[in-house]
């Protein structure tokens, strides 16, 4: 997988990718109290504590804006009172964000990302798909599924995603447009390093899955600025959207 390099992108710029081959589920987790313990105050985990995975490989340059050639997976906890557009997707915060180019790394931890430096392969073989993510060369989440063809369907919508950067809440909102295939069966999900701290987003047993699709063809964005989201204490009220917008951000040094 080649390395995304060149000139540092401005982190308040939109980016396209296009026909990404992505493995994006959500399951109950071992340890719903230590899941919940990485939320920040000013957001809320959903009542059941689901964990979101989103692994993805985009394979040539020609399919992003400028992000070239990368791998990337993230992990984070479903949150409530926060959803996307539309209500049918919750909002969900980052706890983990691992991607091979740094590139990516640098746009995406300007942007209040937990950034670190990782690689994820998605191989298949006939109708089986194993996608792994190592970070640091250790492989540390391997999940293995059972895959058919896309046809007609399509998947479209809307993700929010939370990050916090110089003490502040962050909100962005990415549109999706994806081809899942049918059938679809998450076999197995393993994380393989007890001590790295990604183990706490480990999944119950037996494997309890909320949501998931694969498709060899999923399109999304990252959308120009941010929104600040306004807390509890900012508002003496619930947590809500503010309307305030960072367009402008610059690269931590």
């Amino acid at each position: 997988m080649p390395h995304a390099g060149g000139a540092v992108l401005d982190p308040a710029a939109p980016h396209l990718v296009v026909n990404s081959r992505t493995l994006y589920f959500g399951w109950l987790p071992a340890d719903p109290d230590a899941v919940a313990a990485l939320v920040p105050a000013g957001l809320r985990p959903s009542p059941e504590r689901l964990v979101f995975m989103n692994q993805y490989v985009v394979d040539d340059d020609s399919q992003t804006s400028g992000f070239g050639a990368y791998s990337l997976t993230y992990l984070g906890v479903a949150l409530t009172g926060v959803d996307a557009p539309g209500g049918l997707n919750p909002g969900g915060w980052w706890t983990h964000y691992v991607t091979c180019s740094e590139r990516v790394r640098a746009y995406a931890a300007a942007r209040g990302a937990p950034a670190v430096v990782g690689r994820t392969h998605i191989e298949r073989h006939g109708g089986d798909i194993v996608a792994e993510t190592e970070i640091d060369g250790v492989p540390v989440i391997r999940a293995r599924c059972q895959v058919g063809e896309t046809g007609g369907a399509i998947s479209r919508g809307h993700h929010r995603y939370f990050t916090a950067r110089d003490g502040q809440l962050l909100s962005s909102v990415h549109p999706f447009v994806a081809e899942p295939v049918d059938p679809f069966v998450i076999e197995s999900l393993e994380f393989l390093e007890p001590a790295h701290p990604i183990y706490a987003l480990r999944p119950e047993n037996p494997l309890t899955i909320g949501f998931g699709f694969y498709s060899p063809r999923a399109s999304f964005a990252y959308p120009g600025g941010l929104t600040v989201h306004a807390t509890d204490a900012d508002t003496g009220a619930g947590a809500v959207p503010a309307s305030g917008r960072i367009d402008a951000l610059s690269v931590p040094a």
